[in-house]
C-alpha cells in the first residue's frame, strides 16, 4: 500500500461544485464592492476579498477586477492576489505531479 492509497478520496464533482460556488461568490463580492465604492457605502474589506481568492476564487477575482475595473492598481492588494495565485498554481502542479508520478516512498 502506498501513501497515495492512504489519502482520503475526494469526489471530483464535489470539488467542481465547491469551485463554482466560491468563484461565483468571489465575483459577486468584487462587483458589490465596486458598487459600494462608487456610492460611498459600506465596503467589502480587502481581507475578505483576498480570503475568498485564497479559498479558490482566484479566477473570479481576476475576472471581477477586469469586468468591474476594480482594485486593478491598488497595492499591496494586487501583489497579495498575485502571490495567492502563484501559490495556488504551485499547489495544483504539486497535486498533478503526485497524481501522475505517485507519492514518494519515505518509509522503511
Amino acid at each position: 500500500m502506498t501513501a497515495a492509497d492512504q489519502l482520503p478520496q475526494i469526489e471530483p464533482l464535489y470539488v467542481a461544485y465547491y469551485l463554482i460556488a466560491v468563484n461565483l461568490w468571489t465575483f459577486l463580492l468584487f462587483g458589490w464592492d465596486k458598487i459600494r465604492a462608487e456610492n460611498g457605502g459600506w465596503r467589502v474589506s480587502e481581507g475578505k476579498l483576498l480570503f475568498w481568492s485564497f479559498a479558490g476564487g482566484t479566477p473570479a477575482a481576476y475576472a471581477g477586477r477586469a469586468a468591474f475595473r476594480h482594485k486593478t492598481r491598488k497595492q499591496p492588494f494586487t501583489g497579495s492576489l498575485h502571490t495567492i495565485a502563484s501559490m495556488q498554481m504551485m499547489g495544483v502542479a504539486l497535486v498533478v505531479t503526485f497524481l501522475i508520478v505517485g507519492m514518494p516512498n519515505v518509509g522503511p
